[in-house]
């Protein structure tokens, strides 16, 4: 058995079905970006009907509109990994879904530090009547806040999966180095570039990046490294 990582699919799901169903694939866990024409659950009605389990985390044009938005966190909310962990396949995953925002937190050019560290901050600064369903307005609702990465630095994983991109990319960001480092992942895999590459890390880990809708099979019992 397999998991399966699905690069940012933007509308296209079935290279993603293919794959699981040809692999024997027990779980799937998607990138971000989905841009789905109707439910999550709809667009991959075979994998859920098969019993694959299908875990993901958001990308920066999943909050684009309210549709693509409640496609796919109100059809599946259990499957969101952002900010926690799951044993997936004998493996410890966990999420960092969203995108860095310059004017909420942008780590990688150092110096200032964030400007909200939460989203709870966040949502003081925004005048009610700006809100969205009683909270952050919908397009505030991908960044990335320190939260987020304190919540997951909590667990130990195997596997960090992100929308954005550790220094192996650029652009990129120290912090999703730092937060693999913290919660010693031995494995990045991200997507929002749409490139398809293998590297390593400073400290030995390793990252694969994902192209727009491309599988990949991880074989939780292969040899790491």
């Amino acid at each position: 058995m397999s998991i399966v990582f699905c690069g940012d699919p933007h509308g296209e799901f079935r290279f993603l079905i293919e794959a699981c169903e040809s692999q024997r694939s027990e779980a799937a866990v998607i990138v971000g970006d989905m841009m789905l024409d109707r439910p999550l659950r709809e667009a991959l009605a075979p994998l859920f009907e098969a019993g694959i389990a299908v875990h993901y985390v958001g990308g920066n044009w999943d909050w684009w509109s309210e549709e693509w938005h409640d496609r796919l966190f109100l059809s599946h909310p259990t499957g969101n990994l952002h900010a926690t962990c799951r044993a997936i396949g004998g493996l410890e995953i966990g999420g960092h879904g969203g995108v860095f925002l310059d004017d909420v937190w942008l780590p990688h050019f150092g110096g200032e530090g964030p400007r909200f560290r939460t989203r709870e901050e966040m949502l003081r600064a925004v005048p009610p009547p700006d809100r969205w369903r009683g909270g952050l307005p919908l397009d505030r609702r991908l960044a990335i806040v320190p939260e987020d990465a304190e919540a997951l630095a909590r667990h130990r994983l195997d596997v960090l999966v992100c929308h954005e991109a550790p220094i192996s990319h650029w652009p990129s960001f120290a912090a999703v180095d730092d937060l693999a480092r913290r919660t010693g992942a031995w494995l990045v895999v991200h997507g929002h570039h749409h490139r398809s590459y293998e590297a390593v890390l400073r400290d030995g880990t390793c990252v694969r990046g994902l192209g727009m809708a491309e599988p990949w099979r991880l074989d939780p019992a292969a040899p790491r490294g």
